[in-house]
């Protein structure tokens, strides 16, 4: 996994530098494709890495929340970037993937070769061997999803836990991948300029920055669980207040975006993220996420082919009403994790998760009978 996390950004860098230099859509859809598949890698690798690194489970899942502070920087980063090169034409769009190329090239630099971080994956190792080496662990045997899931003496409760996941991360992403690629067309339809909801849309990142600051300093306690109960109420408000009043006033469309952002923040991607990384033993992690972003960001891109028509101005009442369903549902499967949590110890500090943790990851690796 190490080797993947230091030289997935070269093979970003590639593809960005195609991007530069195409010449007709078959050259730019390679480089995309290389980039995507790239990004895609990365993001389960480096979370894993991440936990993996970390000194402790607290940290770890603080660690692992902040990571959603950079993702909404790069979010407001590459909208700013857009709005810097608009009247460029093509050669905008070429010198923003060349800004991404250079990026990766210097994150491939840093993680390879930083004496620092590897230290950090020495000092990982050497814990987990030592905890391998406390449990009798064979260190040669590595767990699977199949053995993890289906054949070790705790996959009840890991097919519990992944269930719950991923019936929250799928169903909190159809409401946030629809927001997130729609939200200026929703201003446009509304009778915003193209400029004032370009603004709107940074103003709202920016919103989110300051409020996933706060996140991160109770993403490793239990505190987090009566914050994510606050987000979902929030997003209810929020897709019931769209579904009321509809989406003619760009004013009320800003009050409710900035409500479902806040809710959004509290009980989103960032909680994803930690339940992922604190379920599931390390060898695991990065496929089980992979997998489960997989399949989320594929039904959103089917989704998202009809969204347009969903959220027009004479249409957005009735998505609306269907998009509380959806928050129920996820706020539902997030509850039941939080279920999952107390009933199985996995309150991060708590010294039986820790010990719970560690024969989890042994018994992965031993089929049952």
């Amino acid at each position: 996994m190490i080797p993947i996390f230091d030289w997935v950004n070269f093979l970003y860098a590639i593809g960005a530098g195609i991007c530069v230099f195409s010449n007709g859509y078959l050259m730019l859809l390679a480089g995309v494709v290389i980039c995507g598949v790239a990004s895609g890698t990365d993001l389960p690798v480096s979370l894993t890495v991440i936990s993996r690194d970390a000194p402790n489970q607290k940290l770890a899942s603080q660690m692992v929340a902040s990571t959603q502070i950079f993702w909404q920087v790069g979010q407001f980063v590459s909208t700013g970037a857009a709005i810097v090169v608009s009247t460029m034409s093509v050669t905008g769009g070429r010198i923003v993937f060349g800004f991404f190329a250079l990026v990766a090239l210097v994150l491939w630099v840093w993680r390879t070769f930083t004496k620092g971080i590897r230290v950090l994956h020495k000092e990982a190792a050497e814990r987990l061997a030592a905890k391998e080496a406390e449990l009798d662990e064979n260190p040669t045997k590595k767990a699977s999803v199949i053995q993890v899931l289906f054949r070790s003496s705790r996959s009840k409760i890991y097919i519990r836990l992944f269930a719950a996941i991923a019936i929250y991360y799928i169903f909190w992403n159809f409401v946030a991948n629809t927001f997130g690629q729609f939200t200026t067309f929703m201003f446009v339809k509304a009778g915003a300029s193209q400029t004032l909801s370009t603004g709107i849309g940074l103003g709202l990142h920016i919103a989110a920055l300051f409020i996933l600051g706060f996140y991160v300093t109770i993403a490793g306690s239990a505190k987090r669980n009566t914050w994510f109960t606050l987000g979902v109420i929030f997003a209810l408000i929020a897709m019931g207040g769209l579904a009321v009043f509809g989406a003619t006033s760009i004013a009320l469309i800003v009050a409710f975006m900035l409500v479902w952002g806040v809710g959004s923040m509290l009980s989103g991607e960032a909680i994803y993220k930690v339940w992922t990384q604190e379920s599931f033993p390390d060898e695991i992690r990065a496929t089980i996420q992979g997998f489960i972003n997989g399949v989320s960001r594929f039904l959103c891109g089917i989704l998202a082919m009809f969204t347009p028509l969903l959220v027009l101005p004479t249409t957005i009442k009735a998505t609306m009403w269907g998009f509380v369903g959806i928050v129920i549902v996820f706020g539902l499967a997030g509850f039941a994790m939080i279920h999952y949590e107390k009933k199985y110890n996995m309150i991060n500090g708590d010294e039986a998760s820790k010990e719970a943790a560690a024969k989890a990851a042994g018994d992965a690796t031993t089929p049952s009978n």
